[in-house]
């Protein structure tokens, strides 16, 4: 070989020691977490949680809203055929708009529907 100690990485003294290693090391160490990007929370990154809601509950929401619809309709008819003895037209048509009420708020809820906030009767 070429007879150059330096040549297969050790000193003259031989093979670099753990303390000058472990230096090293750390050095680098601190580097790197100079360059990384700041996570928030890594236990929150670990755990899926990004701040909203998670994708179950979020269904959850959704079919709570389009059930609580219907039940509300199916209330508010029945309680409307028995005090006017309308019997079973109160509680068809009642039914019938607590379900479009659910479907519209699921619709809200889902992006589809329009913004609470903004005036729709103008052009923008």
């Amino acid at each position: 070989m070429s007879g150059n100690p330096s040549a297969n990485g050790r000193g003259p003294e031989g093979p670099p020691g753990d303390d000058d290693l472990s230096a090293r090391l750390r050095r680098l160490e601190t580097q790197l977490e100079g360059r990384r990007p700041k996570a928030a929370s890594d236990d929150a990154a670990r755990s899926g949680m990004s701040g909203g809601p998670s994708p179950l509950g979020q269904a959850m929401r959704l079919s709570t809203e389009f059930v609580a619809g219907v039940i509300a309709g199916g209330i508010l008819g029945y309680l409307c055929d028995h005090l006017l003895g309308t019997k079973p037209w109160g509680l068809m048509v009642f039914l019938v708009l607590g379900f479009l009420t659910g479907i519209y708020n699921v619709m809200r809820l889902s992006g589809f529907g329009p913004k609470p906030g903004k005036d729709h009767r103008q052009g923008s």
